[in-house]
This record gives structure tokens, sequence and C-alpha cells, in this order.
């Protein structure tokens, strides 16, 4: 499973021109938050699911050197399928190395809920949907997670 984590001051998905997941860590009076685009992969279970979550809410990248679970900082989870592209060959990307969406999408959802019981605020997009997501990055700090 891998993670690519950005630190955002705010960011939302929209599908459809319908936002359906946003965060703005200043309402939360935090100053940055995390977008989390979440890729699967063939092996993977909902243990890994877990670890991944315990490692994106304790991950020391947001202000001061501090987590998510510092700062309740909010997370928008995002699953994100071309984080597993094969591109060692030619210029079309194979995607043989990412989970079908039946072995993905209950282990993103566990990903996501895990982290709201570690007390995150989590929104989320929509599985499988054509999805417009609009991130304010700060630093930018940019941190790929594989487990």
């Amino acid at each position: 499973m891998r993670a690519l984590l950005q630190r955002v001051s705010s960011a939302q998905v929209t599908v459809d021109d319908q936002v359906v997941g946003r965060i703005d860590p200043a309402t939360d009076g935090v100053p940055h938050g995390l977008l989390a685009l979440v890729g699967v992969t063939h092996s993977d279970t909902e243990a890994t699911a877990r670890a991944l979550a315990d490692k994106v809410w304790r991950l020391r990248i947001l202000d001061g050197e501090r987590s998510a679970a510092d700062l309740y900082a909010p997370i928008l989870v995002v699953s994100q399928f071309t984080l597993y592209a094969d591109t060692r060959k030619g210029r079309r990307p194979s995607w043989s190395a990412a989970a079908p969406g039946a072995i993905a999408e209950p282990l993103v959802d566990v990903f996501a809920h895990t982290l709201r019981e570690f007390g995150a605020t989590v929104a989320t997009g929509r599985f499988g949907a054509h999805m417009h997501i609009d991130s304010v990055n700060d630093g930018p700090v940019t941190v790929m997670l594989e487990l």
C-alpha cells in the first residue's frame, strides 16, 4: 500500500461539479492538514491499511515537526490507483500492480476508518469516480510512504 502525502493549507475533491470532500485546517484551528493519495496493490490486507493509517497519523511533517496526531489536523483521503503505475517500458503505463476495485475500495475505507478511530477529521473522495482535486500545498512538503 502506498500513500503520497502533501501538507496542505486546504484541499477539496469535486465530482460532477459537486464537492464531495473538503478540509480547511484553519477552521479546525491548525495551520495545516494532509492530502493523502492512497494506492492499493494485490498483496495488501486490512492490517496493511491500518499500519499505513498509523504511519500517516504520526508522521511529523506538519508545522514545528509535529504530526497530524499532535495537532488533530484534518486529512483528505483520495483513492489513487495510478500510484502503482509501471512506467519502465514504453510510453504507456501499466496498471497491473494496482489492485482491482473489489480489493482496493474496502482497504481505502479501512485506512480512512482507522484514521477516524485515532481521532482524525477525515474527508474522502469518491472511489472510482473521475475526481477533480484542488489543493493548496504548503511548503511544499510531499512525502511518499509505502508499506
